[in-house]
C-alpha cells in the first residue's frame, strides 16, 4: 500500500475511533451529569455537529462544568481533525490536480541514454550528461518519486524498468545505452528486458556484490561496473605500509610520464616551505597542476602558498622526476615496524580494502556491526568504547567504509578526538558530504557517487577515455575540436576551465614536452586533461567536440 494511501486509512480510522469514544463519553455525561439520558444515536449526532462546527442541536446549553469542559474538548478535537484532513487529504488532492504526473512514455528522443533507477550514482551521471548536452530518459518505478523528478525538470517516465513495454516507452531501441542501477537481481532482470527490446542494445549494469557480476553478463549486460570494489582498493592505497611506503599511485599517460597526487608529510623536506621556496619545477622538473587544501582544489597555484602537513600536490612528469619529488614529500623518518590499521565497515568496499592490505605486514583490525569471518570487533563505530576496543588510540590509520555518511562523519569526529595523529581515509557515499568529512577531521575522502558517475560516463560514451576513476581528480583523454589552430596560451585553457592539458596525442604518439605558447593544435589531435570533475566538464563544453 502506498504511503499516501496508508496515511488516508490511518486518518479515517482515527476519525471513527475518536467519534465513537466521544459519543460514548457524551452519552454517559448527559445521563449522569445532566440527568438527561438519551439514545446513542442522539449523542452521535451532537458529536458530529460539534466536530463539523455546525452546531449542538437541542442539548446546549449544559448545566454542569464537566459537560461544558467536554464540549470544549470536542470542539478543539474537531478543529484538529479538520486541520489534519487538510494535510492528509486536501493537499495531496490539490497537488494531484495542479501538478501533472510523470509521463509513461516519450516519443521525441533518440541517441539518448536510458537510465533505470535514481540513486546518487545516477544523479552524478545525469550531471555529466547535462554537461555534455546528451539526452537521457530516466525510468522510475515509484509514481510519487517520478512525479517529483518530473516536477524538478528531469526527463523521466513512470514505469517498471524490468518491463520490456516500459523500456519500449523509453525508446530503448533508439538509445546509445541502457544503464541499470537498482538492486543486483533487478539489474539482471532489466538487462534481459532490454535485450528483448533490442538484441543489439548496449547494456551497462552496476553491481554491489561482485560475485553476481557473471550473472549480469549472462543476462545480456555488455559492461558490469563495480565502483565499490574499485573505491575500496583505492582507499587502501592511501595508507602507508611497510611494503608500500610511497603513496600516490599515479595515472600513467605514457611509458615514462604520469599524473600523480602526493601528500606532504609533517617531517618531509618540503613541509613548511612556500611553493617558491620548494622550487618544485626547478628541482624536480615536474609540472605542478594544483594543490588540495582540505578538500578544495586550487589551480593555478599561488607561489606564496605554504606546503603544510597534509597538503596534496597534483603533479605531472616523468617517472624519475615524480619519484624524486615523492621522496621529498615523504617523511624523512622511515618506519619499518608494522602499521596498526583499523578498517571500519566490512561491506563491498571494506572487503576490497581488506584484500589489498592483507598482503602487507600491517596489523589489520576489522570493525563491523555484524559478525563475519574476518571481523575482529563487532560493534558500532560511533561508540568511543568500541573504537577503543579496536585500538584507535594506538592506530596509525583508520579506513572508514561504513554504510552511511552520517555514521562516517560522527566516527571521524570521535576518532580524531581519541587519536589526533591517526590518518583517516573515508569513503563518502554522496558528493555533498565530502566537505563535511574534511571538516570533521578526515585526511582523504573519495566519493562513491563521483567514482560511479565517472565510470558510467566513460563506459557509455566511447569518445572519452577516463584514465582514472578513483582519484580526487579526473584524467581524461578526448578530442578537442575547439582548440584546432589555437595554442594553450592563446586559448587560455587553464584560466577558462581550471583544467590542465598535460599531454597531446598526435599520430599515435604521446607528446608531453611542448611549448604552451607555440604548440598549435591540429584537427586530429587528442588531449589528456587533468582537473576536477567541474574543470573537465567546463573544458568539454568550451573545447570539446
Amino acid at each position: 500500500m502506498a504511503f499516501r494511501t496508508r496515511r488516508g486509512v490511518y486518518y479515517l480510522a482515527l476519525v471513527v475511533l475518536t467519534t465513537l469514544v466521544f459519543t460514548a463519553v457524551y452519552n454517559a455525561g448527559m445521563a449522569h451529569w445532566e440527568n438527561r439520558p438519551q439514545p446513542l444515536y442522539r449523542s452521535l449526532e451532537v458529536v458530529i455537529q460539534t466536530f463539523t462546527t455546525t452546531g449542538y442541536g437541542e442539548d446546549a446549553p449544559w448545566q454542569t462544568f464537566r459537560m461544558n469542559a467536554l464540549a470544549i474538548v470536542m470542539q478543539l478535537t474537531g478543529i484538529g481533525l479538520i486541520l489534519t484532513a487538510v494535510d492528509v487529504l486536501a493537499v495531496p488532492w490539490l497537488r494531484d490536480v495542479l501538478t501533472p504526473a510523470a509521463p509513461e512514455s516519450i516519443t521525441d528522443v533518440s541517441d539518448h541514454v536510458v537510465i533505470c533507477g535514481y540513486t546518487p550514482h545516477t544523479e552524478t551521471f545525469i550531471a555529466e550528461l547535462d554537461a555534455r548536452d546528451r539526452e537521457y530518459v530516466l525510468v522510475e518505478a515509484d509514481a510519487e518519486r517520478a512525479r517529483d523528478l518530473h516536477e524538478d525538470d528531469y526527463q523521466v517516465i513512470h514505469g517498471d524498468p524490468e518491463s520490456a513495454a516500459t523500456l519500449e516507452n523509453a525508446r530503448a531501441s533508439a538509445a546509445v545505452a541502457v544503464v541499470a542501477d537498482v538492486a543486483d537481481d533487478a539489474n539482471a532482470s532489466i538487462a534481459l528486458a532490454a535485450r528483448d527490446v533490442d538484441p543489439d542494445a548496449r547494456i551497462i549494469t552496476l553491481v554491489q556484490d561482485t560475485d553476481l557480476a557473471q550473472y549480469h553478463r549472462v543476462a545480456g549486460a555488455e559492461s558490469v561496473l563495480s565502483p565499490r570494489q574499485l573505491l575500496g582498493e583505492s582507499l587502501a592505497e592511501e595508507v602507508p605500509t611497510t611494503v608500500r611506503t610511497n603513496l600516490g599511485a599515479g595515472v600513467a599517460i605514457d611509458e615514462d610520464f604520469e599524473v600523480v597526487e602526493l601528500t606532504i608529510a609533517a617531517d618531509s623536506d618540503l613541509a613548511g616551505k612556500t611553493v617558491t621556496e620548494g622550487r618544485l619545477r626547478e628541482q624536480f622538473g615536474v609540472n605542478v597542476i594544483g594543490i588540495w587544501y582540505d578538500g578544495e582544489f586550487e589551480t593555478p597555484i599561488d607561489p606564496v602558498d605554504v606546503l603544510e602537513e597534509g597538503t596534496r600536490l597534483l603533479v605531472a612528469g616523468e617517472f624519475s622526476q615524480v619519484e624524486a619529488l615523492r621522496e621529498a614529500t615523504a617523511s624523512t623518518v622511515r618506519r619499518f615496524s608494522s602499521q596498526e590499521i583499523i578498517l571500519a565497515g566490512y561491506g563491498d568496499s571494506g572487503r576490497a580494502a581488506y584484500e589489498a592490505l592483507a598482503a602487507t605486514s600491517s596489523r589489520l583490525t576489522v570493525l563491523d556491526v555484524e559478525p563475519d569471518t574476518n571481523v575482529d570487533v563487532v560493534g558500532d563505530a560511533r561508540d568511543p568504547e568500541v573504537l577503543k576496543e579496536a585500538g584507535i588510540e594506538d592506530a596509525s590509520a583508520l579506513i572508514l567504509t561504513v554504510a552511511d555518511d552520517t555514521t562516517a562523519i560522527f566516527t571521524t569526529l570521535i576518532a580524531r578526538e581519541l587519536n589526533p595523529a591517526v590518518q583517516i581515509v573515508v569513503r563518502a557515499n554522496e558528493e555533498s558530504d565530502v566537505q563535511k568529512l574534511y571538516r570533521a577531521g578526515a585526511d582523504y575522502v573519495q566519493s562513491l557517487a563521483t567514482v560511479s558517475g565517472r565510470m558510467l560516463a566513460s563506459t557509455a560514451f566511447e569518445d572519452e577515455e577516463v584514465l582514472a576513476y578513483d582519484k580526487q581528480i579526473t584524467v581524461v583523454r578526448l578530442k578537442a575540436a575547439g582548440l584546432v589552430g589555437e595554442t594553450l596560451v592563446g586559448a587560455d585553457v587553464r584560466a577558462e576551465t581550471g583544467g590542465t592539458v598535460v599531454a597531446v596525442v598526435r599520430d599515435d604518439e604521446t607528446v608531453t614536452e611542448f611549448d604552451p605558447a607555440a604548440f598549435t593544435f591540429r584537427a586530429d589531435d587528442e588531449v589528456v586533461v587533468a582537473g576536477t570533475d567541474g574543470a573537465i566538464t567546463r573544458f568539454e563544453q568550451q573545447f570539446g567536440e
